[in-house]
Parts: C-alpha cells; structure tokens; sequence
C-alpha cells in the first residue's frame, strides 16, 4: 500500500511540474487548487448525495443515462460527478443533469478522508474502471453503498494476477459489480465475487436517447444535397492518410470528416490535398454554396453525433493509436462502420466485425475494398445498415437493469 501511496504523491507532483509548459497538465491542477474549499462551500450537510464519477468524456457518456434517470426518478438525491480528466471536465462542468461537478481530488489516504467527509454519499457509482485503492478503502469503511457499472474484466488485468490482493480487496467494496458481458462474470467468479450483474453496457441506452433527439443540422444537410455522406468521425493523422485517397477516388460521394483535435496543420493538409474542393464548417453561413466542395471539415465540438444522422457510411478514427473512438453513435444511426486495427478491446467493435456490418482496416486500399460495395450495391448497404441498427437495438436496458437493482435493493 505505502508503494500505490507514493506513486499517487510522484504522479501529483510530475503533473504539477508538468503544469508549468504542458496545457492539460495545467487544467488537471489548477483545477484542483482549493477544492475542499469549493466543495464546502458548495455541498450541504443535509443534502443526500448520490456520487457518480467518470473518469473521462467517454465514460461521461455511459454515466449520462444513469444520471438522468436519477434525476427524473429520485429527485430526492442531490448528483455529485466527479471526474479525473480534464477532457471529462472542462467539456463537462457545467452539465445540468448534475447538482454539483468537481474533479476528484488525488487519491491520497487523508484526500479520501476529507472529500468522503464533505460530500457525505449515501450511494457511490463508479463508472467501467476507476480503482482509487484509499477511496475504495474509506467507502468500505463506512459502509457507503457503492456500485461499478459497465465494467469489463479481462484475463490479464491486475486483479488475476498472484500480486493483485490489493486490487481485489478494492472490489470487495463494491455492492455489486454490473459488468458488460458473460466472460467478466465468470473471471469475477473464479477470485470468488459472486455479487456480479451482466446489466450490458449504458452506452448503449446513451446512443439511443441521441439517436432519438438528433436533429439535421442545415448546413451538413445542404452540404449533402441530394446525394450520399460519408462522414469520418474522431480522426487523428494516420486516420486521414488513408481516407484521402478514398475522397479522391470518389469524387461523386460527399465527406464530412471531423477530426479528434483542432490540429491546424492537419486541418490545412485536408484543405489543400482533397481534390475536390474543401471548406471548414466554422467558415460556412447561410450563403455558402457547396457545388465544388467535396468535404466538409468539421472544426468544432459537440456536432458529430448529429452529423452521423445525415449520413450513409461511417469510419471512427483512433484505431492506429491508443483505440478508437465511439463506434455506437455511428451505429445506432445504422451506419456500416470502418476504423483501424487497434479495436480489440472494444467489445462492440469485435461484436460488429463479427456480425458483418464493421470492419478493421490498415490501409487505403482495405478501405476502398471495404466501400466499394457498399457504395455500388443497395442490398449489402441495406444489410450491413439493418444489422448495425439491430445490434444498438438488442443491447439497450442496462441503465434499468442497475438503477432496479440498486434502488431495490
């Protein structure tokens, strides 16, 4: 313990250090800077907490359900977010669907103490795979009813290890443990968890309350006319070097592509190297004309989800780095989606590549090989489009399945 104790103090201090040049570094500290003090002065004694914390956006996503049918059920539960990242929390601070959104403070033995102190949760939820070994600790200790939600175990992670004892004795805090799939059960029950719920995966319930309350956005719709969209979503680099050469071979389909971070220099070379004209949507009013624009470059936030409504195919970018990006907001508009090769830990994308309406691609050519088809031929369009709808359909519920189970027990 004294070991996890000490790598939590060098990493607050590295990122404090880091603060100093790097910008990210910077958010995560300053905002932590007087934050028992925010937080004292914000949460009441009376108040009766829920906690919910996400580590990041994505798991923002899976939590949002979960909150808002808190909200609209027991409006007699203040909502505590948390977050660790700043790319959670500066997008997400001022999310309504919370009474109050901090980021949490470093997991430090006496940090755990006084946050736990402050906020007073009846009910803690962690969302996929936050393990804060003090703050588990200090839950388990006063008995606060805690809960992991769309988690997901696999054979070679920390707690089925010989050295793992710590790592399990955090999971022994939790209620119980909602996972996403049979196999995290069946890990669970070899180390002797029994308390496991296979509940699904919240994202799936998220993807659909936004394919619901998705509106077209004008300008993507006039951009398309009345042809068929490609829309590239979450892109880094290695992404755009190969969806290039598929807009330039297709000079008669429309492309939106929107990358993962407002890099100028990749922004202009998608300028300069689409052959067929392209325009940056912060550029675009009313009075643009889009007859010799051929892509579309989506440089801002928060529009994607909409944008895929207005489309025919998908690619989601990140799989030639850490792993892709969102595929189910593709999907539940009934997208066939590419990505790149580095999907597997993913279950919905290993789910669609094995149902045939998603595939992994390394190169311009594969995904050419994969478009052409889907391009040319209505029925194998029709079909992968069905099947992806179908698979977002099916897997839907887990935010009932959990808020049932934790209010009824």
């Amino acid at each position: 313990m004294w070991l996890y104790n000490l790598g939590i103090s060098l990493y607050a201090g590295g990122i404090r250090l880091a603060a100093l040049w790097h910008g990210k570094a910077r958010l995560w500290s300053e905002g932590r800077r007087n934050i028992f003090e925010r937080m004292e002065a914000a949460v009441r004694p009376s108040d009766r907490i829920v906690w919910v914390h996400a580590a990041s956006l994505g798991e923002f996503e899976q939590a949002r359900p979960i909150i808002e049918r808190l909200r609209a059920e027991h409006p007699e539960y203040k909502i505590l977010l948390t977050f660790f990242s700043p790319s959670g929390y500066e997008i997400r601070k001022n999310y309504e669907g919370a009474d109050y959104v901090f980021y949490l403070p470093a997991d430090t033995p006496s940090n755990a103490r006084r946050f736990l102190d402050i906020v007073h949760p009846e009910i803690a939820i962690f969302i996929k795979y936050e393990f804060w070994i003090n703050l588990l600790s200090e839950l388990r200790r006063r008995k606060v009813r805690s809960y992991i939600v769309s988690a997901i175990f696999r054979r070679n992670s920390v707690f089925f290890r010989p050295y793992g004892a710590m790592w399990r004795q955090a999971l022994e805090t939790f209620d119980t443990l909602f996972v996403q799939n049979v196999e995290s059960k069946r890990l669970l029950s070899e180390i002797g968890f029994d308390n496991v719920v296979v509940a699904g995966d919240t994202r799936f319930d998220r993807v659909a309350q936004i394919a619901a309350a998705a509106q077209r956005v004008e300008t993507i719709e006039r951009f398309r006319g009345g042809g068929r969209l490609f829309v590239a979503g979450s892109t880094w680099g290695p992404d755009e070097e190969i969806l290039l050469p598929l807009v330039n071979a297709n000079p008669d389909v429309k492309f939106v592509i929107a990358p993962h971070e407002m890099d100028e220099g990749r922004i202009a070379h998608l300028m300069r190297d689409a052959k067929g004209g392209a325009v940056r949507y912060t550029q675009c009013d009313a009075a643009t004309r889009f007859d010799d624009v051929q892509v579309l470059v989506l440089d801002t936030m928060g529009m994607l989800s909409s944008v895929y409504g207005s489309a025919t195919w998908a690619y989601v970018g990140g799989g030639f780095g850490v792993g892709i990006h969102n595929t189910l907001e593709a999907a539940t508009f009934g997208l066939p989606i590419a990505f790149g090769s580095n999907y597997g830990k993913f279950k919905e994308a290993r789910d669609m590549v094995s149902l045939g309406c998603a595939v992994s691609v390394r190169t311009a050519g594969e995904l050419a090989a994969w478009f052409a088809p889907l391009r040319d031929d209505e029925e194998t369009l029709r079909r992968a489009s069905r099947t992806a709808k179908d698979y977002t359909a099916r897997n839907q519920g887990a935010t009932g399945i959990i808020l049932r189970s934790i209010f009824n027990s």
